[in-house]
């Protein structure tokens, strides 16, 4: 084997993806020390999205002081990538469910403020394509924080500005959007959404994500309804319909907002970040082998992880894929049926989960040389 793609994703508490793909890379040299290796760090849209892209094109991170989820000031970074005009955003890094103490979680108050603030900093710096990750989220105010931040106003029935949070859209009347920052109308923003929830019912962002952000059985209906009551009033006052849109529901409704207020297209967050780094134009370059892998591989790998998502475009070329990972899970089979060709754990005894986070690195290393020899073994 003379070139072999590297494109992993991060290995969640571990290591992130370039990480991760120079260990790989690492394991390979041991056995082939000739051969050519191309690292593609990447991401499906969630942690890890702006280190990812940013290593990936030479871009840089910047950072800014913004508003947090409980309205208290937070740091929070965002990427440049290496074109200086496309600029991407982690919305968890201002408004996500990290940031809020356990004891303080409650999506009725929780802002997605700090959101557009940072939407508001990468206009600042001239960029006019945005890509927004909006996973890891602590809010369930359909994004109306973020579109506050960014000049539009959402209004009660006196006129006066709704506070912020879930709570306020149950005084919603109306929206005006005029003071919309203007820059807003001459930028592409593409989010990477992986749910296809709608943003209200029985599979809306309330019923199902509003738990684990701290919601009660009796906040349930109540941020459901709030959520209804801004999907009405965005119809009437901006003639969008986003209440039944796959992926609405995604970040507390913030993909709704996104869509609702700055005009912005949800996609799967894998396909945006293969076509950021170009790793089609480099499959299709030809290669031997692609490695990939993540934290674990299981059922929930077919719906837009980055294994799958990579061995799908790789088909294309004929290029065969094979998958390292921390750990196999449940319903691990049906990626075979999606284009990889195998999977291997980097896990070669019985050792405590913590062991393998602090030696993930090493781990990598060993079982990328031991899944290259096999390789290597089997073409002779």
């Amino acid at each position: 084997m003379k070139r072999i793609v590297i494109a992993p994703d991060s290995f969640k508490e571990s290591l992130e993806a370039p990480e991760v793909a120079a260990a790989i890379a690492a394991g390979v040299k041991r056995v082939l020390p000739a051969a050519e290796t191309i690292e593609v760090p990447l991401a499906d849209g969630g942690e890890g999205l702006i280190s990812t892209l940013v290593a990936a094109t030479g871009g840089r991170v910047e950072a800014a002081t913004v508003t947090g989820p409980l309205g208290e000031p937070v740091r929070a970074c965002w990427g440049v990538l290496g074109d200086g005009r496309t600029a991407v955003i982690e919305m968890a890094q201002a408004s996500g469910l990290p940031l809020v103490p356990k004891d303080r979680r409650n999506p009725l108050i929780t802002t997605t403020y700090g959101t557009g603030e940072l939407i508001r900093h990468a206009l600042d710096a001239g960029c006019r394509r945005l890509i927004v990750g909006i996973g890891g989220s602590a809010t369930n105010d359909g994004g109306a924080g973020m579109a506050q931040a960014l000049g539009v106003r959402l209004l009660d029935q006196d006129g006066e500005e709704i506070p912020r949070g879930a709570a306020g859209l149950e005084r919603l009347h109306r929206i005006d959007s005029q003071s919309l920052d203007p820059r807003i109308r001459e930028a592409e923003i593409m989010v990477a959404c992986d749910v296809d929830n709608p943003l209200c019912g029985p599979r809306g962002a309330s019923a199902v994500y509003g738990p684990q952000k701290g919601a009660t059985p009796e906040m349930v209906p109540r941020l459901d309804a709030a959520l209804a009551r801004l999907a009405d009033i965005i119809v009437r006052d901006l003639g969008k319909e986003v209440r039944n849109l796959p992926g609405a529901g995604a970040a507390g409704g913030l993909g709704a907002g996104l869509v609702a207020f700055l005009g912005a297209t949800l996609r799967p967050g894998i396909e945006l970040v293969m076509e950021a780094v170009n790793l089609e134009k480099i499959l299709a370059q030809g290669a031997d082998l692609v490695i990939t892998g993540e934290g674990e591989i299981n059922s929930q790998t077919v719906h837009g992880k980055v294994p799958v998502g990579v061995a799908r475009l790789a088909g294309k070329y004929g290029i065969p894929v094979v998958a390292l990972v921390g750990s196999i899970g449940e319903g691990a089979n049906a990626v075979l049926e999606q284009g990889i060709k195998g999977f291997m754990s980097i896990v070669p005894r019985p050792v405590p989960l913590s062991f393998c986070l602090e030696n993930a690195a090493e781990l990598l290393a060993d079982a990328a040389e031991r899944l290259v020899l096999l390789l290597t073994a089997l073409k002779r």
